[in-house]
């Protein structure tokens, strides 16, 4: 008889950081086990669409962007003092989560908490009163590694040494935000208090494994990891049954050469006004045609060989079109590798410079225009790379090839099945 385990996935973020757990979701569902999803009101729609039950927490990042300094691209950077911007940023988004994630598991009652990397200190402490095991389910290679530097701070490599003593250093700058909402979450919850470093070292040691949803091929598993972290492959967004696309959409796509993507996502709420000028004159001097999505920023770009948008599955729109300009979010970088489509990256904060990099030395994406150094002048000498040299766009198919062999999902249906709470 097949094991049936009652999930609760816990995520945080805008759509980059949700739409990954719609395919695992959806996976863990058919496999027959039961699946709720706890994240931000405005996703409820997103997962009765398929059919997943949805709790949801506070924590809006379309409530917190827009009163945050550096999300807009025109101070961001991979330095200590982006860092401090970037944890800013996350303070009152962190102060709400704790009591959203314990109540929904009151209500739902899991077996098993699965935990995305924002969620996971909070989450911890509730599967420990709940008595269930967890796994964290990250989307970014946040454990001190020798290979890469951290991830918060761009990913660049300071020797091997150096590299986990910066990647540590962020990680516990990064705690220090969590350690007020853990000490009263677990008073809440009845637990005793104990230091944040002492839970991290506990919570963080091996006892359960840390999923990483993306390729090898993209990220190779460092290997002076312990073994309980694992990288398992992507996890693909689901689309609702019977999506089509808007006529305008399917019309401009027809009516002539495969356009270039723009979109900045859940980056420069507000921006839209400062950010359409340069986008449009770079698709002028490129001499391409363009799908702008309005994202967040609100950009709104009018020529006849431009059509803007608004929310558009990327797993559908990104093999239609001949390359993709984005901020370099995880679940935007990991959609135009699946399409086998050249980037043009342009970060903001966070995971995205280190993202941006590690695309442009897979050789599938130009070199990165950081948002604070966007001018059109450099968008358009970027889309002209993307599209006229036929190495970017043959590197890019190679890589989604060696994608479609991988099954991110199956190690963590391996997991749950092996779980003693198994019923």
């Amino acid at each position: 008889m097949m094991r049936i385990v009652r999930v609760l996935l816990v995520t945080s973020g805008s759509m980059g950081d949700v739409a990954p757990y719609t395919g695992l979701g959806v996976r863990l569902r058919d496999a027959g086990h039961e699946v709720t999803v706890a994240t931000h009101a405005p996703f409820a729609a997103t997962f009765a669409a398929l059919g997943l039950p949805f709790v949801p927490i506070p924590g809006d990042l379309r409530r917190i962007l827009p009163q945050a300094r550096g999300q807009d691209g025109r101070t961001s950077g991979t330095g200590p003092r982006a860092l401090g911007r970037l944890l800013r940023i996350a303070r009152p988004l962190i102060a709400e989560l704790g009591d959203g994630i314990a109540a929904a598991a009151e209500t739902v009652r899991p077996d098993v908490l699965l935990l995305s990397t924002v969620v996971a200190p909070l989450g911890y402490q509730v599967a420990e009163a709940a008595g269930v095991p967890w796994a964290g389910v990250f989307l970014q290679p946040v454990a001190p590694t020798g290979e890469f530097g951290s991830v918060l701070l761009g990913g660049r490599s300071v020797g091997r040494p150096g590299n986990r003593a910066v990647t540590a250093a962020a990680n516990t700058a990064s705690q220090i935000l969590y350690a007020g909402p853990v000490q009263r979450l677990r008073a809440r919850l009845g637990l005793p208090h104990q230091p944040i470093r002492t839970l991290r070292s506990w919570q963080d040691g091996g006892r359960y494994p840390n999923f990483h949803g993306f390729s090898p091929a993209v990220v190779p598993r460092p290997a002076d990891w312990r073994p309980q972290l694992e990288v398992v492959g992507y996890w693909w967004p689901a689309r609702p049954a019977g999506w089509t696309a808007p006529p305008d959409l399917a019309a401009f796509l027809a009516d002539g050469p495969p356009p270039v993507f723009i979109g900045f996502g859940s980056m420069g709420p507000g921006q839209g006004e400062r950010l359409s000028g340069p986008v449009l004159d770079a698709v002028r001097r490129a001499r391409v045609r363009a799908v702008v999505q309005s994202g967040w920023a609100g950009l709104r770009v009018s020529s006849p060989s431009v059509l803007t948008v608004g929310e558009v599955p990327h797993e559908w729109l990104f093999p239609r079109v001949a390359a993709v300009v984005h901020h370099a979010g995880a679940g935007t970088t990991a959609a135009g590798l699946r399409a086998g489509v050249p980037a043009v990256p342009v970060p903001v904060l966070a995971d995205q410079p280190f993202w941006a990099g590690r695309l442009h030395r897979l050789g599938a994406a130009a070199a990165p225009v950081p948002m604070r150094h966007l001018t059109a002048d450099r968008l358009a000498a970027a889309l002209r790379d993307v599209t006229t040299n036929p190495h970017r766009a043959a590197l890019a198919q190679a890589l989604a090839a060696r994608l479609r062999s991988e099954d991110g999902a199956a190690r963590v249906l391996q997991w749950l099945a092996a779980l003693p709470t198994a019923r």
